[in-house]
């Protein structure tokens, strides 16, 4: 992985935060938190990244997709459990900005069909959807719906902002261990990757479940 954290400490540190964190009724998120040093956001160059990890963190997370008739027979026929729409659905908001906010924010992620992408900003009266980090993120019909949608669950986001503490979900505690650690070392490897220094640039390294304390891997 690097010379700092071996596979094995991964695991040792993963068991800590499970022993650490008590049962809930609902499923916990496994978090990834980054401290990082030796960055000034406001004269460094800020960096972004995204990865596809092994295993699938968030499997419920709630995306909308706006499809052409194809990719919707394609999500009916698949069954799969996402939201789905199309443009003329889109119209019935009538360019209220309000109303086009409200419904988009109760997504992680807007996914469609590429050839509506161009048409969306101007069903619902202008850029509204990139201003609140919504944009839709465009398909094709070139591979799997369910594959695509896979890649985007499994797919976690490093970016630099103000802040120099970064910190994405990694997993779930129904994960196994194993699963756990191949999350955290992509993750991280993959982080290390966009640092100017590499691993010199990172300070320390925490996990952790929703509700449980914060295990110090680094």
């Amino acid at each position: 992985m690097s010379s700092k954290i071996t596979n094995k400490e991964v695991l040792e540190h993963i068991a800590s935060m499970r022993a650490a964190t008590k049962a809930r009724k609902f499923q916990q998120t496994v978090e990834l938190q980054v401290a990082l040093k030796d960055y000034d956001p406001q004269k460094d160059k800020r960096f972004v990244g995204q990865v596809r990890l092994p295993n699938i963190p968030r499997p419920a997370l709630k995306l909308c997709l706006i499809a052409d008739q194809k990719h919707a027979d394609e999500a009916a026929e698949a069954g799969l459990t996402l939201d789905v729409t199309n443009l003329d659905n889109l119209k019935k908001f009538n360019k209220d900005k309000k109303l086009v906010k409200r419904w988009a924010k109760k997504y992680y992620m807007l996914v469609a069909t590429d050839t509506l992408v161009k048409k969306i900003p101007a069903t619902l009266g202008g850029p509204v959807l990139a201003r609140i980090g919504r944009f839709p993120t465009p398909i094709t019909h070139a591979e799997p719906l369910i594959k695509k949608l896979d890649d985007i669950k499994a797919s976690v986001k490093w970016q630099l902002k103000k802040v120099t503490n970064l910190n994405v979900a990694i997993g779930n505690e129904k994960m196994t261990d194993e699963e756990l650690r191949q999350n955290i070392v992509m993750a991280l490897n993959f982080l290390a990757s966009l640092l100017k220094k590499g691993w010199h640039n990172v300070k320390a390294i925490h996990i952790k479940q929703t509700m449980g304390g914060a295990v110090k891997v680094l």
